[in-house]
């Protein structure tokens, strides 16, 4: 009985974390072989080849660390990004896989950052840095380094 009175009180503490916000140095990448370091070499010409860093000469497949396939966040039909830009309507409602938001792929140091962090760069190191996915390189490239304000629950 003592047991269970433990595991129902801490479920409630774990439940009740506090939430806090927390400056991050953030950076951003897409899937080019310039962000990720990637070439395709003769004689094996089909395949992607990582060309730098600890994993150099294999083969590089564009999943992030752990195995899902980056992607940019999503806002969702109803969102502050539909009434700004209302031309994007149409196609969010037509197909449903746009009705619900969704987040993005972030990369950070492990060590520190767990949860819903999906990659993990080898220039990220330390408890505030971030790594961003963006679809386009010429956005990726626009967003520079920025320090942001997140919320870590």
């Amino acid at each position: 009985m003592r047991f269970f009175l433990w595991v129902v009180l801490l479920t409630l503490l774990i439940g009740c974390a506090p939430v806090r916000q927390q400056e991050f140095h953030t950076t951003s990448y897409c899937d080019c072989s310039s962000c990720c370091s990637w070439s395709r070499d003769f004689p094996d010409f089909w395949n992607r080849h990582f060309n730098a860093g600890p994993n150099s000469g294999d083969v590089y497949t564009g999943r992030t660390a752990s195995g899902t396939w980056p992607r940019e966040p999503y806002d969702g039909l109803i969102s502050f990004n539909t009434l700004t830009h209302p031309w994007t309507l149409p196609h969010r409602l037509l197909l449903p896989w746009f009705w619900l938001p969704h987040d993005g792929t972030i990369a950070a140091d492990w060590q520190y950052i767990w949860g819903r962090v999906e990659d993990k760069g080898s220039a990220i190191k330390g408890p505030n840095r971030l790594d961003l996915f963006i679809d386009s390189h010429r956005r990726a490239l626009q967003w520079g380094r920025r320090t942001v304000v997140g919320t870590v629950e």
